[in-house]
């Protein structure tokens, strides 16, 4: 069965929001990122942290996590989903005062995080440190996100509902329920509070939020903007409609279950750690699923990729998906993950995905967005493009490659002993093994950061040319089964 091109109707969307949060992608892309440059900094020579504790790689280490997972990424998000649902449905967002009150909420959350984390006002929980007052503004703004993206798509003009809808949906509902509840705490005073949970039981339900956080929110979500994005620019219908939502329903309905892989070797009861070792191994089937079919949407297209770097940026964030998504149910495996855990190796991990996939698919995303927000014909430059390209790629690779090999060394280190049983290093060498490793990581960050500098500058020329193009008019979706 196919869908052919939806017939164009004339709307006028709503673009000014989706502005708002791309140019602020950009923004805080640059401020989260240059943070994470300078606590990298910092391990390999920790006088930079200036002997003062707001400046301390323990008070600026969530600054960066939540700066660059939620200002930039979510920030990517809102504006790329704010974009998808309204083209895909043809109608306009169900209520711009809404819209708009998740832009300016989501800015205020971002801004009480860049305050209050410095200061040392922390829950303590990995990718939820704000506290409870913070908390409840972000709960709100979300639910209110969840009502301008559902209420738009009950208003379509299609009776099709595209499969990135699909997985932007999923990501909203779950991450307002994966909030909540591992929020859920006993206030003390404005600024301090205790979990609603102790002991393992806390520890489950934080990796419960913090693994399904990478699942729905640096997955399902981007994966929404993967499904449009990468059609779109290759101007190729997706591989297989099938296989898409095949792809929605397997990882929704396995990833839930994986948080457990986090507390190998920990209080945590022995079958609950083993339930999350097998869920995680079988969720490479419906990852690579999504992956391949992003590929091999360019089927009779790859030529395109010769002189398209906006499409080079989103094929080889799939390809950084892929390596991301095998490595994490190899690293979930006992025996591996007894080797790698607390090593450098699970940091090389998460920048894998972080800056391999959602970093490079948001880029390429914005890189296909400007032009058409700002009514432009194309981006200032292509060339300045290509270059961001290739500084996101060496950096990244750079990156995550130096801390496979710290995290391997630590964990063999660390495991050495010697014929009378006596730890054959101290934790003091191992450390001092992994300065070179620390150094490279840093120069491989910082020529990622230095391309979100490159891409502010493209962005900056872009909105100042004159040369303009219609942007009220729908684009058709082309999708086959």
């Amino acid at each position: 069965m196919a869908t052919g091109a939806v017939e164009s109707l004339p709307v006028t969307y709503n673009y000014k929001v989706v502005r708002q949060f791309a140019v602020m992608t950009v923004f805080w892309g640059i401020v989260g990122m240059g943070i994470g440059v300078w606590i990298a900094a910092q391990l390999a020579w920790p006088a930079l942290n200036f002997d003062l504790p707001w400046t301390s790689f323990g008070r600026l280490r969530p600054l960066h996590t939540n700066a660059v997972i939620f200002a930039f990424g979510g920030s990517a998000l809102f504006a790329t989903s704010y974009y998808v649902v309204q083209r895909t449905c043809q109608a306009r967002l169900m209520s711009d005062r809404l819209a708009a009150f998740t832009f300016w909420g989501w800015q205020a959350v971002i801004v009480a995080a860049a305050i209050t984390l410095p200061m040392g006002l922390t829950s303590s929980k990995e990718y939820a440190e704000l506290e409870w007052p913070i908390d409840i503004l972000l709960a709100i703004v979300w639910i209110t996100y969840a009502i301008v993206f559902f209420g738009t798509i009950m208003r379509r003009q299609v009776e099709h509902i595209y499969v990135a809808n699909w997985f932007f949906g999923a990501f909203i509902v779950t991450v307002s329920i994966l909030h909540v509840v591992n929020s859920a705490a006993l206030p003390v005073t404005m600024t301090k509070s205790y979990s609603a949970y102790a002991g393992a039981v806390d520890a489950m339900v934080q990796w419960w939020y913090g693994h399904n956080a990478v699942g729905f929110f640096l997955t399902a979500g981007f994966l929404g903007m993967m499904y449009y994005f990468v059609p779109k620019q290759a101007e190729r219908p997706v591989y297989s409609y099938r296989l898409s939502i095949v792809h929605f329903w397997a990882l929704i309905s396995i990833y839930i279950w994986a948080g457990p892989h986090h507390l190998h070797y920990t209080a945590l009861p022995d079958w609950a750690q083993s339930l999350g070792m097998v869920m995680s191994l079988i969720l490479l089937a419906p990852s690579w699923g999504g992956m391949i079919n992003g590929i091999m949407t360019l089927s009779g297209a790859w030529d395109k990729l010769k002189d398209d770097p906006i499409l080079r940026f989103l094929v080889v964030s799939l390809s950084f998906y892929g390596m991301s998504t095998f490595e994490g149910p190899m690293m979930a495996i006992k025996t591996v993950n007894s080797l790698s855990h607390y090593t450098d190796w699970t940091i090389g991990h998460v920048h894998s995905g972080a800056l391999g996939w959602v970093a490079m698919i948001s880029i390429g995303s914005l890189y296909h967005l400007f032009p058409k927000l700002f009514g432009k014909e194309q981006m200032y430059s292509v060339a300045l493009i290509n270059l961001h390209f290739w500084m996101s790629t060496i950096g990244t690779v750079l990156y995550i490659a130096s801390m496979w090999v710290n995290g391997i060394m630590q964990g063999l280190m660390w495991r050495a002993y010697n014929e009378d049983g006596t730890l054959t290093y101290t934790f003091v060498e191992s450390v001092v093994a992994s300065h070179p490793g620390y150094i490279v990581r840093m120069i491989g960050g910082l020529i990622f950061f230095t391309g979100m500098l490159v891409m502010a500058y493209n962005v900056w020329m872009t909105t100042r040319r004159d040369v303009a193009v219609s942007i009220t008019q729908p684009e058709t979706v082309v999708a086959t089964v």
